[in-house]
């Protein structure tokens, strides 16, 4: 069987067209958001969504919650659909909850999206609080759950500290390293250096913000970027998590920004993306270029797809 090709974030607007683009562009297995302000209930009617999809195509998708589902879905040449929430929202102020979603199929879950949450900040609180005391006790029933630890959205400080008291290695599912391109959102040298000390994984970003130079980054620039990762970190830590945010309105990007936290909304609106990569399709033309930046055909695999893999098989389980 060939190596798997594997996306560790999108928010896509689920159609069939994009499940076929998935197929067209060999990709195996996609994380999807299913929840940001979204509390329990609300994740719960996300689900139930999804489950109407995968009744309506069983021949594209299938629902996936260990990694043994990525190779039933290449047997069977459909696409693996994994579940995430990019708040922890879901669990409300219940600890309980944590095994309940897990239950449910959810499979990541970020311990903060932009602000502060019952757990830790978010990466655009003025003060990162690390994290809080729900936020450790969080961390340790992931952990025996095998709830992964997403620290896509939070601030350094809470993400260090996340690695730290984590007994089972995390994720940043979907950003890239503060030193290419400083934005809040992305990852600073010293949090990248103990992610993959601690066999963490980073996905790296291709939505037009966490990118040098935004929608006119070069795929040169990013293969470049991730070029200097490998050979900083090496290549055992390092994957795609795209963020593609494909067909979405310009509603959901102001839900994921201001919830319902927010009284005046703000004008948002999704920036194009940049040309090489505006679907799943698009994932052969980034295996090319990583083969030719100088990656051999093993270390493309791994960071297409091996990578992912071996973590999702490694974490999705109870605790040893």
């Amino acid at each position: 069987m060939r190596p798997p090709r594997i996306d560790a974030l999108q928010f896509i607007n689920p159609s069939e067209t994009i499940f076929e683009e998935m197929r067209a562009g060999g990709v195996d297995a996609v994380h999807i958001t299913v929840s940001y302000h979204e509390g329990f209930r609300d994740t719960v009617a996300a689900l139930s969504e999804w489950n109407r999809l995968f009744e309506a195509h069983p021949d594209l998708i299938l629902r996936a919650t260990s990694a043994a589902d990525i190779a039933t879905a290449m047997e069977t040449k459909r696409t693996a659909i994994f579940f995430g929430a990019q708040n922890p929202a879901p669990i409300e102020d219940d600890l309980g909850l944590i095994e309940i979603v897990h239950q449910l199929g959810l499979r990541f879950m970020q311990l903060s999206y932009n602000n502060q949450s019952l757990l830790c900040a978010g990466c655009y609180e003025a003060q990162d609080s690390g994290l809080t005391n729900m936020g450790r006790e969080a961390v340790r029933e992931m952990n025996r759950v095998g709830l992964v630890i997403d620290m896509s959205h939070s601030g350094d400080r809470s993400r260090l500290e996340a690695i730290e008291h984590s007994a089972r290695p995390i994720a940043i599912t979907h950003a890239n390293p503060a030193d290419w391109h400083d934005v809040p959102r992305n990852v600073a040298p010293d949090t990248l250096k103990a992610l993959f000390e601690t066999g963490g994984m980073l996905g790296f970003s291709l939505y037009p913000l966490h990118l040098a130079n935004g929608a006119d980054c070069t795929i040169e620039d990013f293969t470049a970027m991730v070029a200097r990762v490998a050979d900083t970190y090496g290549t055992a830590g390092i994957g795609i998590g795209s963020d593609l945010c494909q067909d979405q309105p310009d509603e959901a990007l102001a839900w994921m920004r201001d919830g319902r936290w927010k009284k005046e909304r703000e004008d948002a609106a999704f920036g194009a993306q940049p040309a090489w990569f505006r679907s799943n399709t698009d994932f052969h033309g980034i295996a090319a270029a990583l083969r030719e930046r100088g990656f051999d055909a093993a270390e493309t695999d791994a960071l297409l797809g091996e990578n992912w893999y071996r973590f999702m098989a490694n974490s999705f389980g109870p605790a040893p």
